[in-house]
């Protein structure tokens, strides 16, 4: 969810200082006056629980404030979030996380008048039948529809992401680019968005700066469309203000959002769509990964669940599988099997071996990349010796 996550915040964003070409259709609207708005979420999200928040708020953009309630299929969304597509114990955890989490606002209404809510992440959340339902109130729907509050965070950005705190940043960083500067923050009010405001050790500011303000920033210049410099004013020796100048990161404008249109024509997209997923996030998510690699995807959760979705033809569990198809189920169980944790270390280690083509290829499809199908075998073989035992022709 934009501006939101371990204690996030969303401040003055305003449509106008976010450029054009980086929204979405809907979000390309005429000129307003824009308020200065700030919602700030208490609780401790971790990446996974953030990840979640802004792919729920994705599926549900476009009929926010229209439907009181939206859905999606629940081994969908996992395996959307990086989660094993049966590890529905996690999933219970993280959304109860965003239930418990509390969002506040302090901002001018549309007529000027100074307004103060508070409410719960989500409303609820349920699962049932295999379906993730879950609801927003109200008033909170309001502010996250807005444009003039909330610019959406893209997937194709946020799932480079493998720390929490990074995310927080970038998201509290990017509606600020073209004005180049996210203003003066308190210590207090930084440690808020960095969700570390219940931690002592971070009271003191050489802690908040080696621990967090360094790998945050160094996370958002590696991994973003936009480059951050912290800059701080003193009275004396004391911090007394953060903020962070704001630049654009030619290198990686390639992340930056796409319409996907023509997604919209293509067999994973009806198969997405069939799943309770919306037209944006289906979009997104096949601009992400690319057809070939949901297609898999898709065919997995079809016939762990023991039924496929409508229009759709099961695999014939008599079929033998080929070599390479033996190969990529074993990599997919065991990548399965670890803690949300450990599957992003996993893929920090790997991806820290990789340069090049084979970088931007694993970036991409995972533990799925076939250019780097043999170097992803070796690597579960290190950490799994004998995993592949008793696999044909491997």
């Amino acid at each position: 969810m934009p501006g939101f996550g371990t204690g996030r915040a969303c401040m003055d964003s305003q449509i106008g200082d976010i450029p054009r070409e980086r929204l979405t259709a809907p979000l390309r609207r005429g000129a307003v006056k824009k308020p200065v708005a700030a919602i700030h979420v208490s609780g401790k999200l971790t990446l996974l629980q953030r990840k979640l928040s802004n792919v729920l708020l994705l599926n549900a953009y476009d009929t926010l404030t229209s439907q009181p309630r939206h859905q999606i299929d629940a081994r969908t969304l996992c395996l959307m979030i990086g989660y094993n597509s049966n590890d529905m114990e996690t999933l219970k955890a993280s959304l109860r996380g965003l239930a418990e989490a509390v969002a506040e606002w302090d901002m001018p209404d549309a007529g000027g008048q100074k307004e103060w809510g508070v409410s719960a992440l989500l409303a609820y959340a349920r699962l049932k039948g295999g379906v993730c339902e879950y609801a927003y109130s109200p008033a909170l729907a309001e502010k996250l529809h807005d444009p003039r509050v909330f610019a959406l965070i893209n997937l194709n950005i946020q799932r480079r992401f493998t720390s929490g705190h990074a995310l927080a940043l970038y998201e509290n960083c990017y509606r600020f680019v073209r004005r180049g500067s996210t203003g003066w923050w308190t210590p207090d009010l930084f440690r808020r968005l960095m969700g570390v405001a219940d931690s002592p050790y971070y009271d003191e500011f050489k802690h908040l700066n080696a621990r967090i303000i360094k790998p945050a920033v160094a996370g958002v210049n590696k991994t973003s469309n936009i480059v951050v410099t912290p800059e701080l004013r003193k009275m004396g020796r004391v911090v007394t203000e953060i903020r962070f100048r704001i630049a654009e990161n030619p290198q990686l404008s390639i992340l930056d959002p796409d319409d996907g249109e023509g997604h919209r024509n293509t067999e994973v997209y009806a198969r997405l769509r069939a799943l309770g997923v919306s037209d944006r996030l289906a979009r997104q998510w096949i601009a992400e990964h690319g057809e070939p690699h949901l297609r898999h995807k898709l065919d997995y959760v079809a016939e762990e669940g023991g039924e496929s979705e409508p229009g759709v033809s099961p695999r014939d569990p008599k079929a033998p599988l080929s070599p390479r198809a033996q190969r990529l189920e074993r990599i997919q169980a065991l990548a399965a099997a670890r803690t949300p944790t450990q599957r992003d270390a996993d893929r920090r280690m790997f991806l820290a071996r990789l340069s090049g083509p084979r970088h931007d290829d694993f970036e991409r499809h995972g533990w799925m990349s076939a250019l780097n199908a043999e170097a992803i075998a070796a690597f579960w073989e290190e950490v799994s010796p004998g995993a592949f035992d008793g696999t044909e022709g491997l």
